[in-house]
């Protein structure tokens, strides 16, 4: 299954939206509202859950400087990927497209594609709280 979100021009560098995403404390800025739980387990993993949902574990996998960063499920019961990818516009301007990609079976993919698709968006549109 694979979704992306709409691009989201931020008016950060790409180096300073990369130094951001990399820093996962960050992720709890960019949350729904509706976030039951936000908690570290270490520099590189978090856990989240929103009201309703389940908890997802989250560490980051990848980083290429500046252009991309992919944070991973740290379960395999559940294997995804959420991706990054950043472009610089200008000295004080990047894009970001945030890429959903997992493997699940129809009758799961059904149940979750709506949730994800909207976690997706409201990520997406917090870039701007990129400080």
């Amino acid at each position: 299954m694979h979704i992306e979100a709409p691009k989201k021009q931020v008016a950060k560098s790409d180096k300073e939206v990369y130094e951001f995403l990399t820093d996962i404390k960050n992720f709890e800025t960019l949350m729904p509202d509706n976030i039951d739980k936000f908690e570290l387990l270490d520099e590189n993993t978090f856990k989240f859950a929103l009201k309703g949902m389940p908890e997802i574990v989250l560490r980051l996998k990848e980083q290429n400087p500046h252009d991309k960063v992919v944070l991973g499920a740290a379960s395999d019961k559940l294997s995804f990927t959420l991706t990054a990818d950043i472009t610089p516009l200008g000295e004080n301007e990047s894009e970001v497209g945030l890429s959903f990609e997992g493997q699940f079976n129809a009758m799961m993919a059904m149940m979750i594609k709506a949730p994800i698709t909207n976690f997706m968006g409201t990520l997406s549109n917090n870039m701007d709280k990129i400080g």
